[in-house]
């Protein structure tokens, strides 16, 4: 059967018109001919919504008795039996009447959805889980009735229904939300303008991030590189500069103006080392940006304008702030600079917003540095100075003769040119052809390629040898700058690595997605093997698509060890770029074994545990087993003394003795064993299915004799069977009655009841003792506790434990109730025999097997 689909009306608070609106959807169903039903909707003495009730068909309520108040709850499986195509359900967070179906509302819808249901709800933001502490600092109320983010983000359907602040408190104050009593309370409390204000803030981003998520998925899938500016993201390019605090504080008070605006400063490490960015600088300007709101992000490109759009169309920004270029008039002629390559190319879809700063044409930190390697635009230079040059050289010094020693360094001044541009190549070239030159124009005899003085052989040898040496020195410094800038930039990546580190960003994933985004690929995985032989297996994956199967189908993987791999696909990077991925590489495998580790640490730490109740069972038990022990050492010793004839009533009274030390041995021995294999999780349940009354009756066998009497039971012939493993139920029951007995007054009845419940069977023991506050319900059920000032020889408090261990085993629970007039009352749920069953043999085939002395039947 397909899964029903959920849709939810979302409010800020109470009153904005959640029930009223999907009333209203309800009738425009029915009048399409749509099966609508009113599963539960509470009008809330409202008019307005309960007029809307009329014409719409209401599933009956169950009615639950709950402390002497009778309650009326959702019918599940009222509105199973009818399955119509819709059902209408109200308030979606609310916590069920105790001895309902589920704990929560939730639950409830989600049974519904799984029979193929569909459902209308509503809830309000403040009912969220994660949303708790924040609605609690607004309004100073905490929120009692929450639901997992989860179930609202898994909505098919998510409708805001949305009022201002202060047309909600005009319907408060007309009396359409509270009663007039109540209006003037929640006007100065919880409806102050204020608290509203904050409470619609926080509703219209939670549902503009949901739809933000799903843009994103839609994006992801269909591979959309456009830019949809359904919300501003701002990208801040930031130089390491200090007039990064600038750029970023301009970028927030942009994102500011804009709905649910979204900061994202980047900072690109060119490899060919034309930034030159200080890590202080930068890790200031990273907890400014994380301050206001944004993020920090560190991506390598060698083509900044192309990498900072890439990221930027990758984000879906819809703009770029960038400073003022630094550089000095005279330095444009290198280039239009990033801001100008940057607004050129960044098309319609993203503007750019170039802010000036302090620091503007001072000319510190220029992209044209000392540390760069030549370019393609001073290549040409190189050229053309090497080439062009000496020509026109030539062609001026025809004309103005200033002697050969003059002509000669006029030439080796265009050759130190050439090389200081372009390089080796264009000096050798500038070299060569000066050297034509000069033996031609200016050596006798003039015009021809023939040298008559040797003086002058020797000074083009000079030349020319000053030209190569001048050029090769130029080309070996060029190089050891690119790789000292290619060096630092390594650097720059590592220390962020490390930074990384350093602050907790350690889980894999975060690491991977930091891989991807560094060096722009399309995904990221970390493969490992346990052999050669052995298929790779994915340990960790971010990014589109699904992993690779192996390493050798990735653009680029990079071995780590004889088994691990880090694989990414998206482009092929070069080789220089392959010694920072291997850090990354070898970071992930780190990270990888530090997380494999942290998991053994907790299973050594559930060990520890475990031996440590074992250590306190051996402690607390010391005296509760020397009791017994002594008394039947007693008595023995006793009835084997010939000092003394012994008459038959005592040596029946001496063999009872001996009999009841036995029997309290061995339910404390039980008690013990039980809740030993409950730690070390070596029970597996049998689970058949059985009548109750087959077992109940069985349990009530260590009851005290004169207590039996006062314990009644209540198990109807009509009750369904039950999936449970007999030998653990009985247990179960046995210590539950055991423990109610025991706090039961003098006289008082105990009363062992059942009842079918849907799906379930309920068994409730019911004493008249004195009761649990609410605030230790739970703690009774931990090891070793005793209610109140209850005496050693009442036992080392292990039967609670021993009962709910058991019942979970089995699929079941065991919870704490007031008892109506005072008591307790343990409620065991069981799972009613039926087509579940074949689901819990199934798991409980699963359940590694135990020895056979161990197993529990």
């Amino acid at each position: 059967m397909a899964r029903g689909k959920l849709r939810i009306y979302l409010g800020a608070a109470p009153g904005v018109g959640k029930t009223y609106a999907m009333l209203s959807e309800a009738h425009r169903r029915v009048e399409r001919g749509t099966d609508c039903v009113v599963a539960f909707v509470e009008h809330h003495d409202r008019q307005r919504t309960e007029v809307l009730l009329h014409g719409l068909e209401q599933v009956r309520r169950r009615q639950l008795d709950h402390r002497g108040t009778s309650f009326t709850e959702m019918d599940v499986d009222a509105v199973l039996a009818r399955h119509p195509q819709v059902a209408l359900v109200d308030e979606l967070a609310h916590t069920n009447v105790p001895g309902s179906r589920n704990a929560k509302r939730w639950q409830d819808v989600e049974e519904l959805l799984v029979a193929g249901i569909d459902v209308v709800s509503t809830v309000n933001i403040q009912h969220l889980e994660s949303l708790g502490d924040v609605v609690e600092s607004i309004t100073g109320v905490r929120q009692r009735e929450t639901l997992p983010d989860e179930v609202v983000r898994r909505a098919d359907q998510i409708e805001l229904v949305d009022m201002s602040p202060q047309a909600l408190r005009r319907r408060m104050a007309h009396g359409n939300i509270y009663k007039p009593d109540k209006v003037d309370a929640a006007l100065s409390n919880y409806f102050r303008p204020g608290n509203l204000t904050a409470l619609r803030e926080l509703a219209l981003l939670w549902v503009a991030d949901r739809v933000d998520e799903y843009l994103k998925q839609y994006r992801s899938e269909h591979r959309v590189s456009a830019i949809w500016g359904s919300r501003e993201r701002i990208v801040v390019g930031l130089t390491g500069g200090p007039e990064g605090r600038t750029l970023i504080r301009r970028a927030a008070r942009l994102a500011e103006k804009g709905a649910g605006g979204e900061v994202l400063a980047v900072y690109i490490a060119r490899s060919d080392g034309l930034t030159s960015a200080s890590p202080k600088e930068l890790a200031v300007q990273r907890t400014l940006v994380e301050d206001l709101g944004g993020t920090f992000h560190h991506v390598v490109g060698d083509d900044i304008p192309a990498a900072l759009l890439e990221f930027a169309r990758g984000a879906n920004a819809t703009q770029v702030v960038l400073g003022s270029s630094r550089r000095k008039s005279w330095q444009y002629v290198f280039g239009p600079g990033v801001g100008a390559t940057v607004a050129r190319e960044s098309g319609a879809d993203i503007d750019v917003h170039i802010v000036t700063h302090d620091e503007v044409a001072k000319g510190r930190g220029l992209p044209v540095a000392r540390g760069a390697r030549l370019g393609r635009a001073r290549i040409i230079w190189g050229w053309a100075v090497g080439v062009a040059g000496p020509a026109i050289l030539a062609v001026l010094l025809n004309t103005v003769h200033l002697g050969f020693a003059n002509d000669m360094l006029l030439f080796l001044t265009l050759t130190v040119a050439a090389a200081l541009l372009g390089g080796l190549l264009p000096a050798l070239a500038s070299a060569a052809f000066g050297s034509l030159l000069l033996n031609y124009f200016y050596t006798p005899p003039l015009h021809r390629l023939t040298i008559a003085d040797p003086k002058h052989i020797v000074a083009l040898a000079i030349f020319v040898g000053v030209a190569v040496s001048v050029a090769s020195v130029v080309d070996v410094a060029a190089r050891r700058t690119h790789q000292a800038a290619r060096l630092r930039a390594e650097s720059e990546i590592l220390s962020f690595l490390a930074g990384n580190v350093l602050r907790g960003e350690t889980s894999l994933e975060a690491l991977l997605e930091r891989v991807r985004e560094t060096f722009g690929m399309e995904s990221a995985a970390l493969l490992e093997r346990h052999s050669d032989v052995d298929p790779w297996t994915c340990a960790g994956h971010v990014g589109l698509g699904r992993p690779v199967d192996r390493p050798e189908a990735a653009d680029v993987d990079v071995p780590v060890g004889d088994h691990m791999a880090l694989a990414l696909t998206g482009r092929v990077l070069p080789a220089e770029d392959r010694r920072v991925l291997a850090a990354f590489a070898a970071q992930a495998a780190v990270v990888l074994d530090r997380r494999r580790l942290q998991e053994e640490a907790d299973r050594a730490r559930t060990l520890a545990e475990g031996n440590r109740i074992r250590t306190a069972l051996l402690a607390a038990v010391s005296h509760d087993l020397r009791t017994p022990l002594a008394a039947i050492k007693a008595a023995v010793s006793s009835l084997r003394s010939d000092d003394v004839t012994w008459s038959e009533e005592d040596q029946a009274e001496l063999l009872e003795g001996i009999e009841e030390g036995a029997d309290r041995l061995d339910h404390l021995v039980g008690n013990l064993l039980d809740m030993s294999r409950l730690q070390t999780g070596t029970v597996t349940p049998l689970i058949r299915e059985i009548d109750l009354d087959e077992v109940v009756p069985m349990a009530l066998g260590g009851v005290p004799e004169d207590s039996v009497d006062s314990v009644d039971l209540d198990i109807p012939e009509s009750l369904p069977m039950v999936a449970v493993d007999p030998g653990l139920l009985e247990r179960s029951v046995a210590n539950l009655v055991e423990n109610a007995v025991k706090y039961s007054p003098p006289g008082g009845a105990v009363l062992v009841a059942a009842s079918a419940l849907a799906d379930r069977v309920e068994v409730r023991v019911v004493d008249r003792g004195p009761g649990v506050p609410d605030e230790a319900k739970e703690r009774i059920f931990e090891p070793f506790q005793r209610y109140g000032d209850a005496p050693r020889g009442a036992g080392v408090g292990l039967g609670l434990a021993v009962a709910r261990g058991f019942a979970e085993a089995m699929g079941g629970t065991l919870d704490a109730e007031d008892t109506p007039g005072g008591g307790l009352t343990m409620v065991l749920t069981l799972r009613a025999a039926g087509p579940r069953v074949d689901v819990l043999e199934a798991d409980a085939a699963q359940v590694r097997p135990v020895e056979p002395e161990r197993q529990v039947s």
